[in-house]
């Protein structure tokens, strides 16, 4: 719960912020979202220049006593990027009101006067230090007053954007779409990914080097969680994998490039016209890729048939075409193209409507020719609420080139629509506990035994207990138990003055207690059905299907046409004697509320109404 909790609070920020900008501009939502996303930028990457800067330092050599100055070069090493002092937020945020009176001179040697160019200055210092960055970072800060400015990098000077990982500036922007550009955020069905499922499909395809693709990579956050994942497992992202998008809007490619600069990491990424992947392949990629991964627009109408077939990456054939020559539902197309971008070992990840599972007529056709190739690796169906902004449920597809033979023949179906956690009322994810637990069940359709059992591991040393985990979740469950009991009698019987603080003692105790206990429920969950890593189709969850039976159910890759339904635990309630308890409730209420509208009736008639 704590990350909803830093996200709430930067939302907060950041619409205190748009006020702001609002109060003391007359600029539009588009024009003023940029600035202050730079300005988000140049706090996170300073966030992140921190944290490498204390990492480098401390196996730094020595020269008279003191550490030698870190330099670019560290960071390039650490997969970050170098800012210099004049580019730091930090300087930025402690400068004096008046800036003329400090004689602060710009990269070119002029005097800056305002607070608008200091920054500025800061953004082209920045962009000095990455090539992909050039003429990419906001430049406009002048048409902002230095109180408003100050302002606004007060604002975002907050504990939140350190806390929240990933790609951050990602779920800004979408928070401003939502908030001030509906009319972008509704565009052609763009929304931002939620990081749950980018670090799912990362996690499974475990890229390791080669050529990656996202033909719509909106801010970037496919290839920040490759980096991370790349990083992890030891190697250096930038020397093993290259990275390449193609990005149809302009300022969603900016957003891309910025994320993937603060995280240290090059690309080639295209947009605008040359990079609509429906009539472009960009970067010439077609049958070359060792990866791709994408969240593209789900049920894209109005396609030109005509552009797309000459444009090729069609091996399976256009979808249904109607008579205007347009494609209407686009889903199919992005799927051809995942798949035709792969060379012949390559792995394809993906974001999809759930309705193109079972979609019919030329899909079906499609999806046939697909199935026949023995790719289709894993179906993951994903519950509502997963979007930022909306409610639908997609799934995640994954295709393997590379399949060993005895998987050729077998696809893995996971329905995950029942395993989440809910942050908000509105907002659903996976834990990073639920993702390594799904990313378990993938490990054991492919005989990864080893990483089962570390991932045993990995909870009891967590734990710090090796007992069963049922057996922790049970004790687990009465210590909290007894810590909440013991809590409101030692509050109730305290002195007024001490009550809130014990009480805020006992609930810090009981969280680490229940943080303990969801762990340990986690592991049990995992445990309970798979033991010590034997692979078992799991009723209402997990089913590895031959591609045969899959043909012959009509081809139909929907996860919950082969796993079934779990059965539902017996309450012990009789379900006859319950309904006849509720009817008389019922009935009592309205008795209940007919003497109360009579008695309200009575009184107005006593006063005269």
């Amino acid at each position: 719960m704590t990350r909803g909790i830093n996200i709430k609070k930067l939302e907060a920020d950041l619409w205190e912020s748009a006020d702001l900008l609002r109060a003391g501009s007359k600029l539009t939502s588009n024009q003023y979202c940029m600035p202050v996303l730079g300005l988000i930028f140049l706090r996170y990457a300073y966030s992140r220049f921190k944290l490498v800067e204390t990492e480098i330092l401390k196996n730094r050599p020595m020269r008279n006593g003191k550490p030698l100055p870190v330099e670019a070069s560290d960071f390039a090493e650490k997969s970050a990027l170098y800012l210099p002092r004049e580019a730091q937020y930090v300087y930025l945020v402690n400068l004096p009101a008046n800036i003329s009176s400090q004689n602060l001179k710009s990269i070119d040697g002029n005097v800056m006067n305002s607070l608008g160019e200091v920054v500025n200055n800061a953004m082209r210092l920045v962009e000095m230090q990455s090539e992909q960055l050039k003429g990419v970072l906001p430049k406009d800060y002048t048409i902002f007053s230095d109180e408003l400015l100050s302002e606004l990098l007060r604002i975002f000077n907050n504990n939140a954007l350190d806390d929240v990982g990933g790609d951050v500036i990602g779920r800004i922007y979408e928070y401003f779409l939502n908030k001030f550009a509906k009319n972008i955020a509704s565009d052609d069905g763009v929304f931002f990914t939620p990081k749950p499922l980018v670090k799912m499909i990362v996690n499974i395809l475990e890229p390791k080097s080669g050529v990656l693709l996202d033909p719509a990579c909106g801010s970037g956050g496919m290839f920040v969680q490759t980096g991370d994942f790349v990083n992890a497992a030891g190697m250096v992202a930038n020397n093993t994998m290259t990275f390449y998008g193609q990005e149809k809007v302009e300022y969603n490619a900016q957003l891309c490039l910025m994320n993937m600069a603060v995280h240290g990491l090059t690309g080639v990424i295209k947009s605008g016209d040359e990079a609509n992947t429906f009539y472009h392949d960009a970067h010439n990629l077609n049958g070359c890729c060792d990866y791709v991964m994408a969240n593209p627009p789900f049920n894209v109408d109005k396609v030109k048939s005509e552009s797309t077939s000459a444009a090729g990456r069609l091996p399976f054939g256009l979808p249904s075409v109607n008579k205007a020559k347009e494609i209407g539902n686009a889903n199919y197309l992005w799927i051809s193209y995942f798949y035709s971008y792969l060379n012949e070992k390559g792995r394809a990840g993906f974001v999809m409507a759930s309705s193109a599972t079972d979609s019919q007529g030329k899909d079906k056709d499609i999806r046939e020719q697909l199935i026949k190739t023995g790719h289709v690796d894993v179906i993951i169906s994903v519950a509502n609420n997963f979007f930022y902004t909306k409610s639908l449920p997609c799934s995640l597809w994954f295709f393997d080139k590379g399949k060993s033979d005895a998987l050729k023949e077998k696809v893995l179906f996971i329905d995950s629509r029942n395993y989440y956690t809910q942050v908000d009322r509105t907002l659903n994810e996976w834990s990073d506990w639920q993702l390594k637990n799904l990313n378990a069940i993938v490990w054991l359709y492919r005989g990864e035994t080893e990483k089962y059992q570390n991932l045993l591991k990995e909870y009891h040393e967590t734990l710090s207990d090796d007992r069963p985990f049922a057996e922790i979740v049970a004790e687990l469950s009465k210590t909290v138990q007894e810590k909440r009991t013991e809590a409101k009698e030692t509050v109730e019987t305290a002195e007024r003055r001490e009550k809130k603080s014990i009480q805020a003692k006992y609930d810090e105790e009981i969280a680490a207690l229940e943080e303990r206990l969801t762990i340990a429920k986690e592991a049990d969950w995992l445990y309970e059905k798979f033991g010590e890593g034997e692979y078992r189709d799991i009723l209402g969850l997990c089913r590895i299907e031959e591609r045969s039976v899959i043909l012959e159910r009509g081809c139909s890759l929907t996860p919950g046409a082969y796993v079934g339904v779990a059965p539902t635990e017996d309450d012990g309630v009789n379900f006859a004697e319950r309904m006849a308890e509720i009817h008389q409730e019922l009935l009592c209420l309205q008795a209940e509320s007919n003497d109360l509208m009579d008695t309200i009736s009575k009184n107005m008639k006593e006063l005269g109404v």
